[in-house]
């Protein structure tokens, strides 16, 4: 199936080099997107010369930041309009492994939406603290009581989805960002009926560069599951 990973960036110099050339040899045939928000550190210079020499390589700019949710609705739009029929989302900072990418990709052929768990048989989270760890674990099991995700890891970032899967869930309506765009894309694939496969995988935090993630992002994240949980009544 012709398959698009699509990457988004924001002041990644020191990663998206390394993880172009990453991905482009755990996976040599599929196309990579990346949806860089005019980092000022020139991201998207890098981009253009990896994309010269390596190929099958696009990169969509963006005039403002607008978070990660708007990145990927961005990049699975561009992608619907090629013509791709699978959609990878992986962070730039290599907390996402690309040697793992195949097995997902293998895996999506069974589901429509596959998503690599830190929360499952085989899932590994090396060198976090236990109160990260139990924070995590505690959000994700909130998040999937409330809404009956029936999923252990709703805010995982590294994942498959079908273009089938895309436009049965109206990806283009969702509005929440960072943890809380990944657990309504979960929220809306269960609700739309699709099958969900959790893959194991080992998360690693960022060796270089600096996080993008911080504590607004992880409220809005559990404010927006209490709200979508207070609705499900009406929903039905």
């Amino acid at each position: 199936m012709p398959t698009l990973v699509v990457l988004p960036t924001y002041n990644e110099i020191l990663n998206v080099e390394p993880m172009l050339r990453a991905l482009r040899s755990a996976v040599p045939l599929v196309d990579i997107l990346v949806v860089d928000d005019s980092s000022p550190d020139g991201t998207a210079v890098a981009v253009r010369r990896v994309a010269d020499e390596l190929g099958q390589i696009s990169l969509l700019e963006r005039a403002t930041k607008d978070g990660l949710g708007g990145a990927y609705r961005a990049g699975f739009s561009w992608g619907l309009e090629h013509e791709y029929d699978s959609f990878v989302e992986i962070d730039c900072d290599f907390s996402h492994d690309p040697n793992a990418l195949p097995t997902l990709l293998e895996a999506s052929g069974r589901a429509d939406v596959v998503i690599g768990s830190r929360y499952v048989t085989g899932g590994a989270i090396p060198n976090w603290a236990l109160s990260r760890r139990l924070l995590s674990r505690s959000g994700n099991r909130y998040a999937s009581f409330m809404l009956g995700l029936k999923v252990a890891d709703a805010t995982a970032g590294y994942r498959v989805y079908s273009a089938k899967a895309l436009e049965s869930i109206k990806f283009r309506d969702v509005r929440a960002d960072g943890y809380g765009f990944q657990i309504e894309m979960t929220y809306r694939s269960r609700r739309a009926g699709l099958s969900i496969l959790e893959v194991p995988i080992s998360f690693s935090d960022r060796e270089r560069g600096e996080s993008k993630m911080s504590g607004t992002i992880i409220v809005e994240a559990l404010v927006l599951v209490t709200i979508w949980a207070l609705q499900r009544p009406f929903r039905r």
